[in-house]
């Protein structure tokens, strides 16, 4: 053989190489080009988790970590719809849509490492990267970083939009994190997964149905199906006491091609209302459905037309416990911004009435979710992102009718966390809420949400006090002390001072008391408290109580600060504060009869200064009747110039200022105690 024939068969078999690896290289080009084509497939109809599977698979070998089923419930935030022009190329594109899809997935462990990466990007292409970044630090609990992060993105971000004023209020929730944290009672919460209730997917919005029979929604798939499927259906399980029985998908028609939401029985359980919306369709629009119930079954759920909304989700719905409204989550036209919180009535026919926003009072700018009631407390519950608190969507309370609600509240940690939490259902009495309560929170989760049990157990309140002597401050033991309730003045608890003077109780609630002492020879004397501002402290020292000793019937008592118009019987306005005292010591000294005396200086005639002091007693006295007092109790009178406590003038005859102002006073003596 030839060199010449060699080298031709060599220079074919190198061609042949070179033609399969082209081959091959436009083979996996096709197919990563599918695989990106798929993935912005499922990313536009909100399908995140198979986006972020083709995705992965896009950017790198399928050698990928699997990630869990996961379902947000809340996925389509009205905040979330603004415009982002994207023009970097299209490996940043996917670097930051993968970014997005583990975020809503609540996956911020994987979500972060993309964001860092899209903090580099073009800021104008991605103007939001910081941000994101900045919320998935905070829901990893990495607050100091998160701080920096939000800070960094501030300064960056030109706009004065929503994810400016975002930015502060998250700044104010780090701040708050970290109060809530160092809070004294985290001790008496017990949060906890429920037991038996959560399995592979996303399992939250639990209702009981009757008092051992719990409703929930979940995504756990079911026979052959892959935890890929995604399917929201609604599960009943037996629970009691924290245990679960048998759990079962609901009769209620569940069709495959469309995905069901929360649901909330009439109180006659007659009647549910539920959420449904179809995930084939590339837009979710969520509508309110409701179902009867006919021969033990549950009818085919038909859509509540007076609540639908063309091109706006309508979720979430909760029936009040006496049946007269429905409240709901809604991105409508008409609200405040992103979801609010409406109500619609329920006349006796059963039919609904014309949405009506519930108010800035519970509204924000930002989003409003998973509306409650609890009965027995008179307590309405919402999740929002839109208030200061512990990060994410956070319950808040208001207490009071629908058409008088008070200032909404963060619940605090741990019934808050730094990630998501909505639905809540409680079974708790009046004086407690949190007794037994089951919520949902991906606070223990890489991705979705999850059932928990909360009970936060209230023992009675410890209050104690010192009741001390106002003349030494040395304490006084063996003295009476009285406890009442100033709202209904009735008495909580009588008590009697320790050898150390001090006086404890307890009560169920802190609120406003009134302790009042009393002690042989002494004045009654009271002081009034509300407890601590941290509601759910167990323990509160109350403000110290002084007694004064009685004055012999012949010592006055000098009122301080007790001015008149110059010449005149009329008080100044800078005399009420001590007359006010005084009218104090009458009311806690119910049998104390005085005599208020008026004194003048030297200045003026004698029959002057007479008729003066004897007109300005008789304005004091005048003034202790408007405040209630008894006029039997009182005696005016007035001593002009005879009785002096000091000089009016001085040994070499000079006139004496300081002498004469100390002999015009007022005083009280004590006729009868």
């Amino acid at each position: 053989m030839t060199i010449f024939k060699v080298c031709n068969m060599h220079m074919k078999r190198i061609s042949l190489i070179f033609s399969l690896l082209i081959c091959f290289g436009f083979a996996q080009a096709q197919v990563a080009n599918e695989y990106l084509a798929a993935a912005d497939k499922y990313f536009v109809k909100k399908d995140y988790y198979s986006a972020a599977q083709y995705y992965e698979k896009y950017m790198t070998p399928p050698k990928t970590k699997t990630i869990q089923t996961a379902f947000s419930p809340y996925a389509v935030s009205a905040n979330a719809n603004k415009k982002i022009k994207i023009t970097s190329n299209s490996k940043e594109k996917v670097i930051y849509n993968l970014a997005e899809c583990y975020r809503k997935l609540h996956y911020h462990d994987k979500a972060a490492v993309y964001y860092l990466q899209a903090t580099t990007f073009d800021k104008a292409a991605f103007p939001l990267a910081g941000f994101h970044y900045a919320t998935t630090l905070r829901a990893l609990g990495k607050y100091d970083e998160a701080a920096t992060a939000f800070s960094a993105f501030k300064e960056r971000y030109p706009l004065k939009d929503q994810y400016a004023s975002a930015a502060e209020l998250e700044i104010e929730n780090l701040r708050f994190i970290k109060q809530q944290m160092a809070r004294k009672s985290v001790h008496a919460y017990i949060v906890q997964k429920s037991s038996g209730l959560n399995a592979e997917g996303g399992s939250y919005a639990p209702v009981w149905m009757d008092e051992k029979t719990l409703w929930f929604t979940s995504t756990r798939p079911q026979g052959a199906e892959s935890n890929n499927n995604n399917s929201n259906r609604i599960y009943q399980a037996d629970y009691s006491s924290g245990t679960t029985g048998a759990i079962t998908i609901t009769n209620i028609p569940q069709p495959t091609e469309l995905q069901q939401g929360v649901v909330s029985p009439s109180p006659y359980g007659n009647m549910l209302y539920l959420t449904r919306w179809d995930k084939t369709k590339v837009k979710r629009t969520a509508a309110i459905f409701v179902t009867k119930k006919v021969n033990g079954n549950w009818a085919e759920p038909t859509i509540v037309t007076a609540l639908e909304a063309a091109g706006s989700n309508t979720q979430q719905p909760f029936v009040m416990p006496d049946g007269k409204h429905i409240l709901f989550s809604s991105d409508r036209a008409g609200g405040l911004g992103g979801f609010d919180l409406w109500m619609s009535a329920i006349d006796e026919m059963g039919n609904v009435g014309a949405p009506v926003n519930m108010g800035s009072n519970i509204n924000t700018s930002f989003d409003e979710q998973a509306p409650s009631y609890h009965a027995a407390s008179n307590t309405l519950v919402f999740s929002t992102n839109g208030r200061v608190g512990m990060g994410g969507y956070d319950f808040f309370y208001c207490k009071g009718p629908l058409e008088n609600l008070t200032e909404p509240k963060n619940f605090g940690y741990p019934v808050n966390s730094t990630k998501d939490d909505l639905f809540f259902t409680s079974k708790g009495p009046a004086r407690n809420i949190l007794e037994d309560v089951i919520f949902s929170s991906d606070r223990d989760a890489a991705c979705c949400l999850e059932l928990f049990s909360l009970n936060r157990a209230k023992p009675l309140k410890d209050i104690s006090g010192l009741v001390l002597a106002c003349s030494n401050s040395q304490p006084m033991a063996n003295v009476k002390v009285v406890i009442a309730d100033t709202i209904s003045n009735k008495i909580i608890s009588e008590t009697i001072t320790d050898a150390s003077g001090r006086y404890s109780f307890t009560v169920e609630e802190f609120l406003p008391v009134k302790a009042l002492a009393s002690d042989s020879g002494y004045f009654n004397n009271s002081v009034i408290y509300t407890g601590p501002d941290d509601k759910d402290e167990d323990k509160y020292t109350g403000p110290d109580l002084c007694l004064t000793l009685i004055p012999k019937p012949e010592e006055a008592v000098k009122v301080d600060n007790v001015y008149y118009d110059f010449n005149k019987a009329s008080l100044q306005k800078t005399s009420f504060a001590s007359l006010d005292k005084l009218v104090i010591l009458l009311n806690e000294n119910p049998a104390l009869q005085i005599e208020l005396n008026s004194h003048t200086d030297s200045k003026g005639d004698d029959a002057y200064n007479q008729r003066l002091s004897d007109a300005r007693a008789k304005t004091v006295v005048k003034y202790l009747i408007t405040k209630g007092i008894n006029k039997t109790r009182l005696i005016a009178k007035g001593y002009g110039e005879t009785v002096p406590v000091a000089d009016n003038t001085n040994a070499d005859g000079t006139d004496n200022p300081e002498g004469r102002q100390q002999n015009r006073r007022t005083e009280f003596k004590v006729l009868k105690n």
